[in-house]
């Protein structure tokens, strides 16, 4: 492959809206017909430096929904890293075998070093705490489902908005598009980042900053929630004086709008009470599955295969 013309999705910012708006197109195409055999005789590797359950079983799925096979590993410690393996020499020796990797990689950065290093497409499944373009575009395409539009949107997000990699991307992403409103909800200690704010007052678009989950979510038209990362604290006194700040329960949910819905990137400790899930304005398990979808989109995408 020209490494010119190669296709990597490190960042959400990589593609355009116009590249957002096929993704959603072809998600819609794969939900009607997930099984299609675009990848025939091609090889994915599939390289987890990072555990993870949904992200890695989805692509997993939609690599065989579509026919290819998986070469890879889902622990670093049962591959060559362990013994002291560079991420350079990973990628370039697994490069030669696959057709497309697919990583996720616990530090800032590995996942656009390996695009640089790799002659094959890499797309990121997270790079610490800064990156997760693929749940972002399947988030797109769970508001795009439940509310028919991505202009318009009264988006609240609620939680460690400090670390969340997913509420990062989403910000970028959503701010493509006509009139969104961010309100976020998060302690102090992990309120969203000033660069992130900075990009939204440039782009002149409104958000809001609460302490308290009150409410003020009765304005909202997606509810945000993330998980509180312990792996992310390097104090653990500062991880147990927020854990619990904010939890989402049912009886939270009455003065709401009926459109709203709940997302949620999964896996949730006790941010949502289990007495959300019966609601219908819950829609973080099909949110997952929305996950098999888009990213059959994303890799068709990104091999040129549609």
């Amino acid at each position: 492959m020209n490494k010119a013309m190669k296709k990597d999705l490190i960042s959400i910012t990589d593609y355009s809206k116009e590249e957002y708006l096929k993704i959603m197109k072809l998600a819609a195409e794969f939900e009607e017909n997930p099984n299609q055999d675009l990848l025939k005789g091609k090889v994915v590797a599939s390289l987890f430096f990072e555990p993870s359950t949904r992200t890695r079983l989805s692509f997993e799925t939609a690599i065989s929904r579509l026919g290819g096979r998986i070469i890879g590993f889902a622990d670093p410690d049962s591959s060559s890293a362990s013994k002291g393996e560079t991420l350079h020499d990973t990628i370039k020796m697994v490069s030669n075998y696959a057709d497309l990797i697919v990583m996720r990689h616990p530090l800032e950065g590995a996942a656009r070093y390996a695009a640089e290093v790799s002659p094959v497409p890499v797309i990121n499944a997270g790079d610490g705490a800064n990156q997760h373009p693929t749940q972002t575009l399947l988030d797109m395409y769970s508001i795009l489902k439940t509310q028919g539009t991505l202009d318009n949107m009264n988006i609240f997000m609620v939680g460690d908005l400090k670390y969340g990699r997913t509420v990062h991307s989403l910000l970028m992403a959503m701010s493509q598009f006509e009139n969104p409103i961010f309100n976020f909800i998060a302690p102090p200690e992990l309120q969203m980042p000033a660069e992130y704010k900075m990009f939204l007052k440039e782009k002149g678009i409104r958000y809001f900053e609460h302490k308290e989950f009150t409410d003020i979510i009765s304005e909202a038209d997606i509810i945000y929630m993330t998980r509180v990362q312990k792996e992310r604290f390097s104090d653990p006194i500062e991880y147990e004086k927020v854990k619990n700040v904010y939890i989402l329960r049912n009886s939270m949910l009455k003065r709401t709008k009926p459109n709203v819905r709940i997302l949620h990137p999964l896996p949730r400790v006790n941010e949502i009470h289990p007495d959300v899930d019966q609601n219908e304005k819950a829609y973080y398990f099909t949110q997952a599955l929305n996950g098999v979808f888009t990213r059959e989109a994303i890799i068709a995408h990104t091999m040129n295969l549609k």
